[in-house]
């Protein structure tokens, strides 16, 4: 763990001692966060993704100017009897 990280876990450690009055192991945070991250795996795994920058106007028109109205609404249901029969 490098110097900042390691800081950082010291505060985190003295602002639960602050606001609950009980004392927590550096342990017992690490567990309580590594718990708390595989109840939300996505948002963790997202949080690697690389950042993308937004699609620029003209090319989500480029891509909007191929779409073709059928005229029929299209509901979820119609989606699953195609993709699930």
């Amino acid at each position: 763990m490098d110097d900042d990280t390691k800081s950082r876990l010291e505060r985190l450690q003295a602002e639960i001692r602050l606001e609950t009055g009980r004392r927590v192991t550096q342990q017992e945070i690490l567990a309580r966060l590594v718990e708390r991250a595989i109840e939300s795996k996505a948002d963790l795994i997202d949080s690697f993704r690389e950042d993308r920058v937004p699609l620029a106007d003209a090319d989500r028109e480029r891509f909007h100017d191929g779409m073709v109205s059928s005229g029929v609404t299209t509901t979820e249901d119609d989606i699953d009897d195609v993709l699930y029969g």
